[in-house]
């Protein structure tokens, strides 16, 4: 389960394969695939989505609990699906969210977490470079915070 930010961001740097390649079915609740398609139509996360790019999948009547929480249309969704998926995996950037999905006993990462996974993986072969791309196309992320995830992976931060 993905929710709007990730697919933004990964699509801004031409790194969408990211999700592809790290999911055994990537599903994009129809509510988040809306709320990309309200972008920009020369957005590339827009792009990919009228292509097709993703499992659509309803989030049918939302759960009452993750309601009480106050969030986005796309954050409910994703939080909802995965509720009724095993073993789901939301992939959410929003504060919030994250705490409302593991209030829940949802399992959690985001961008940051999709990025450190790929270079474990070996999809790539430094972190540090496309977190900075990802940093200027809109990731916001604590310095600290960035350093001690690069530093899990055997990274440093780039200098500035």
């Amino acid at each position: 389960m993905v929710n709007a930010s990730p697919v933004i961001l990964l699509a801004r740097v031409g790194r969408l394969d990211l999700l592809e390649r790290q999911c055994a079915r990537l599903l994009l609740p129809a509510e988040v695939a809306q709320e990309i398609r309200a972008g920009s139509s020369s957005d590339p996360a827009r792009l990919a989505i009228d292509k097709g790019w993703a499992e659509r999948i309803p989030m049918g009547p939302p759960n009452p609990s993750v309601l009480e929480w106050g969030l986005g249309a796309g954050e409910t969704s994703v939080i909802t699906v995965a509720l009724r998926q095993d073993s789901a995996l939301a992939v959410l950037d929003d504060r919030l969210a994250r705490t409302a999905a593991r209030s829940h006993g949802v399992s959690v990462i985001g961008t940051l977490g999709v990025v450190l996974r790929a270079k474990r993986a070996g999809l790539i072969a430094q972190a540090a470079p496309l977190l900075t791309e990802l940093q200027r196309s809109g990731l916001y992320i604590r310095r600290d915070l960035m350093a001690e995830a690069l530093g899990k992976v055997g990274e440093q931060l780039e200098s500035q």
